[in-house]
């Protein structure tokens, strides 16, 4: 019989590149890493690993037998997970991450239905609004907003999401209304996480480049500046749909807008996309496509 102690840690080592992460990820110690490696190499008459101070190196066996362990670790787990979804109770743990407030609004009630269909299945979810590494840290999908950037994960849309310039209708009134992007530069601009809103100019892409005095990281906040006459402000149509059809907001240079971009869920490519996940994935593309 194949001895599996020290290949989770291992294969966990070695995805995320640091045994810190590693323990972090099995929520183990960092001493229990090292000493199952040890011991699995001691067991193998092999070098695995050289570390450093600065980083982890595979060695040429290191590489031959991860490529090995985590084919044999993918089929056990797929092997699993297919059995429990054959009996319409899948189970395991579903690590999951997205920005805070699409997750509070959008993706926990979801993901809360969905765990009441299949109550066998445990959540670990995190909101930030900061790109994690879903590899090293161990997550097993992610919800991303707007358009991604190259990389090596998997990615499915689920929704789309416009953009929309909006001010309140007693700003407006004060200030007048922007006619042109470059007429912005005379009003109140309300800044977000980024430096620049978006424009399409004559079929052309087009920054404006914000010189705020009302800055915050929080796009409830914008909106709650924008709603009292503070300024004008770029926002996601989830924040502002509502606004915008009770008349709290008006839409500004419609003709300007930019084509819509998405709502992604992403995942390691690396990874087999066990049942668990498909069956979430497959839900969120349901009830949000």
């Amino acid at each position: 019989m194949t001895n599996w102690e020290g290949i989770n840690e291992f294969i966990s080592v070695v995805e995320t590149e640091s045994f810190t992460a590693a323990a972090r990820r099995l929520n183990v110690s960092v001493a229990h890493v090292s000493r199952r490696i040890n011991q699995l190499e001691k067991r193998l008459g092999a070098k695995l690993l050289y570390r450093t101070t600065r980083k982890l190196h595979l060695t040429e066996t290191g590489r031959i037998y991860y490529r090995q362990v985590r084919r044999v670790q993918d089929e056990l787990q797929a092997a699993e997970e297919q059995v429990m979804a054959m009996e319409g109770n899948p189970a395991g743990k579903l690590r999951i991450t997205a920005p805070v407030y699409y997750g509070e609004q959008f993706l926990a009630p979801l993901v809360n239905d969905f765990l009441l269909r299949y109550p066998e299945l445990k959540l670990d979810m995190v909101l930030t609004n900061q790109t994690v590494d879903l590899v090293q840290e161990g997550f097993d999908l992610a919800i991303r907003l707007g358009t991604l950037d190259s990389s090596s994960l998997m990615c499915r849309k689920l929704a789309r999401r416009t953009q929309f310039l909006c001010a309140a209708p007693a700003y407006l009134a004060r200030y007048g209304i922007p006619e042109s992007i470059h007429a912005l530069g005379r009003h109140r601009c309300l800044a977000g996480t980024v430096d620049h809103w978006r424009f399409l100019e004559q079929g052309k892409p087009r920054a404006f480049r914000l010189q705020p005095g009302w800055h915050c990281n929080s796009g409830l906040a914008l909106k709650d500046a924008a709603i009292k006459g503070l300024g004008i402000v770029q926002l996601p149509d989830y924040y502002v749909t509502e606004e915008l059809e009770k008349g709290l907001l008006v839409s500004l240079l419609d003709e300007c807008r930019v084509p819509d971009d998405g709502v992604w869920v992403v995942y390691p490519n690396n990874r087999h996309l066990s049942p668990r996940v498909r069956l979430l994935v497959d839900y969120l593309v349901e009830q949000l496509g």
